[in-house]
């Protein structure tokens, strides 16, 4: 059994990259796996504020939610990022919370797999790349930690869109071959 935790950083609610997150970790609980997703709606989440206090002492400045978020992302085996693609990129959401989990830097750390969930209005397969990128930039500051997957579902706008897509299946069998 693995413990995963899945940030699912839509700003709103019912999103369809939740969607994708939802479908990933009822395959991961169907493989047996402890799985948590936290959103970030309703979380406090400051801008990092560049300071590099947090390389010295571990700990950040800024006392918000992200506290928390960091030590539940410490001891996950696995860390699932899910995100709407705006203007080909990641979320502002998931861009401040990766430059908020900077003090994982220098500590250890147990997740070895990352897995990167998506959604967004244009269908085209490459419009989720920018984010990928992002994402894989994030993870090259882990050496134990490696980029194992995507799922991309375009052509989603409204709330609900995607749910005749494939790719919450998708997502759904990411989750389940999780062991």
């Amino acid at each position: 059994m693995k413990k995963i935790v899945i940030l699912s950083t839509s700003p709103r609610k019912n999103s369809n990259s939740n969607a994708l997150a939802e479908e990933f970790a009822k395959g991961a609980k169907e493989a047996g796996n402890e799985v948590e997703i936290i959103s970030v709606i309703g979380k406090k989440i400051e801008f990092c504020r560049g300071c590099f206090v947090c390389q010295k002492t571990g700990q950040c400045v800024i006392k918000d939610d992200v506290n928390e978020i960091e030590q539940k992302v410490l001891e996950a085996d696995v860390i699932v990022w899910a995100t709407p693609i705006y203007y080909y990129e990641m979320s502002g959401q998931m861009k401040v919370l990766i430059d908020r989990l900077n003090p994982m830097f220098t500590k250890d750390y147990k997740f070895r797999d990352v897995y990167f969930l998506a959604a967004a209005a244009e269908d085209d397969k490459a419009v989720p790349q920018r984010a990928i990128e992002g994402t894989k930039g994030w993870i090259e500051c882990f050496d134990k930690a490696s980029f194992k997957g995507y799922v991309f579902c375009g052509g989603v706008t409204d709330i609900g869109d995607i749910k005749e897509k494939e790719s919450l299946r998708e997502a759904y069998e990411m989750g389940l071959g999780i062991n």
